[in-house]
């Protein structure tokens, strides 16, 4: 598969795996009742801080958890608007010639060439991180817009997989009519990935511009088989008696006036063929037809996994009937599904002003093609915050119970994302343009300490935050809840169980006394301290594992 270089890619490739971990730290928590310093025990989280750091500390909870990501990226335009064409490169990557993008704004294209290698850089190692995160069920969304469409498409390919990718929907937004230009663009692109598409059937959404009385909305889906042409040549197939029909009685005469041809006369009563009928036509599914007659005139399953029967019409045409699951009719042309300017009006209902922001009606439409009622649902440059009102609206209208997770590295964090997603909770706007609350909570964090200080642990971190990521790095696991009669012990997985023996301000040792206070049988023991006085005779014995605190630790 073709891959993409770019200046500083080899810096890059691994640094999602160099970036220090950081603990979040929750500053209050908003509900319906306003806002507060109690934990309300919110699963919903607004974070603030960069979003590479963000995301690396979301791991030891959700990777392989999220459902459905949707981010809005910079889109690196000096056109845009000012937000994407002045944006900051500042990850920490320590090498000289990235070094000097630290900081620094990015210009123009005629004033900065290594604007695309810049943003592929800020790219990648978020790519990897949002990766890690994703469920093996889960599915991706990425806005973008013609000056990184490309470039991104190679890096989510060779990310992502190749065979992940699913669409690259065409959104057509509002754009800018009055203008002077050659071509007047009114599209951005959405580019679509499924970690493994094998494992989801249909999406579930409607195209917005399908009228009430489409037949989508039937509840059986009838195509006829004959199909004459070049790649459908002329055959004789023998519909046996007891063949299905859909009427009760029908004669059909023998013909060779239309299609099919009748070789014979067909006797229908009560809905089934009295005797056996040669028809001569070029066939469509002629080999799920041979199917079904062979199952006993059964359904049968088709390629694309529906079940499937056929039946004799009253014009004697031969026609395939699959019963309608559920709708599912998605075009990768994505039309009426509101545009920035609307985003903008209503935003100002709510007192907050934003350049360009995505309508919810769109990010709704995404979120709903696979996400179920309590699915988790990430966006890692979430701006004004419409990734989290999708998500409340969502809740409101069928009682679900998802969950979003909405990273802003920007200052406005609290003053306009969370500010937003408040204003949802309790409903805004005045007289006729009042919007009823959807009601809801969050909490609001900002990046903590590091969890490690000079490959020390950091005494500033809670020893709970320490635990939960030891117990992940281990198993791969969320921290079960702490035994009261074990205090020490992480959690069992794989036969195998995880003790932290840890005191801040003192030093630990894995000694017979420790042994004795362990009370869970196990077939195994990982044992965390600062120093170990047993011999290895004994660990051997005991199956034990020692670990020392903190050099054994190991990094995301």
């Amino acid at each position: 598969m073709p891959t993409l270089n770019w200046i500083g890619k080899d810096k890059v490739i691994n640094h999602h795996l160099e970036v220090p971990f950081y603990v979040l730290e929750r500053q209050y928590s908003f509900d319906e009742a306003g806002k507060h310093e109690e934990d309300n025990g919110s699963e919903n989280m607004i974070i603030h801080g960069d979003n590479l750091l963000a995301l690396k500390s979301l791991l030891p909870k959700y990777e392989g958890r999220i459902k459905c990501i949707y981010i809005d990226p910079p889109y690196n335009t000096a056109k845009s608007s000012e937000k994407n064409k002045a944006w900051v490169y500042s990850d920490n990557v320590d090498d000289i010639q990235i070094k000097m993008w630290l900081d620094k704004v990015v210009g123009d294209e005629e004033e900065d060439l290594s604007r695309h290698d810049k943003w592929l850089c800020m790219m990648y190692p978020r790519i990897k991180l949002l990766g890690r995160l994703l469920a093996d069920d889960g599915i991706i969304f990425i806005s973008i817009d013609d000056n990184e469409c490309n470039n991104l498409k190679f890096i989510c390919d060779e990310i992502i997989g190749r065979k992940s990718f699913v669409a690259q929907f065409v959104w057509r937004s509002d754009g800018n009519f009055d203008n002077q230009a050659k071509f007047k663009i009114c599209h951005e692109y959405i580019l679509c990935y499924i970690k493994q598409p094998d494992r989801l059937g249909l999406p579930k959404g409607i195209d917005p511009t399908v009228g009430e009385k489409s037949k989508i909305f039937n509840s059986e889906i009838r195509n006829t088989v004959v199909k004459n042409g070049a790649k459908n040549p002329m055959s004789v197939i023998e519909l046996p008696a007891g063949f299905p029909c859909a009427l009760e009685n029908l004669h059909i005469s023998k013909r060779t006036d239309s299609f099919p041809h009748y070789l014979n006369d067909a006797v229908i009563k009560n809905y089934k063929l009295m005797n056996t009928v040669e028809i001569e036509s070029g066939w469509a599914s002629k080999t799920i037809l041979l199917n079904f007659i062979k199952n006993g005139f059964r359904p049968v399953v088709d390629t694309k996994g529906q079940m499937t029967r056929f039946e004799i019409t009253k014009t004697g045409a031969i026609e395939l009937v699959k019963e309608r699951k559920g709708l599912s009719h998605v075009l990768s042309i994505l039309q009426n599904l509101g545009s920035t300017q609307n985003m903008s009006n209503e935003l100002a209902e709510m007192n907050i002003k934003f350049d360009f922001p995505k309508p919810v009606e769109l990010v709704k439409y995404l979120l709903g093609f696979y996400s179920d009622k309590d699915s988790i649902i990430l966006d890692s440059f979430a701006g004004s915050g419409t990734t989290a009102h999708a998500v409340l609206n969502m809740n409101k209208a069928d009682g679900g119970n998802r969950k979003f997770i909405c990273i802003e590295m920007m200052d406005y964090a609290d003053t306009i994302t969370a500010e937003r997603v408040k204003r949802v909770i309790n409903g805004y706007g005045e007289g006729k343009k009042a919007v009823d609350g959807t009601g809801g909570n969050f909490s609001y964090y900002e990046l903590g300490e590091p969890l490690l200080v000079d490959d020390k642990l950091n005494n500033a971190v809670s020893t709970e935050k320490i635990r939960e990521y030891i117990y992940y790095m281990e198993t791969k696991q969320a921290l079960p809840e702490a035994a009261a009669d074990e205090p020490m012990l992480l959690g069992v997985h794989h036969g195998a169980a995880y003790y932290f023996n840890y005191e801040k301000d003192a030093s630990t040792t894995l000694n017979a006394a420790f042994l004795r206070s362990i009370k869970t049988k196990a077939e195994a023991y990982v044992i965390y301290a600062d120093t170990c006085v047993l011999s290895e005779n004994k660990l051997q014995e005991f199956h034990i594992t020692f670990k020392k605190i903190p050099r054994d630790i190991a990094r995301l």
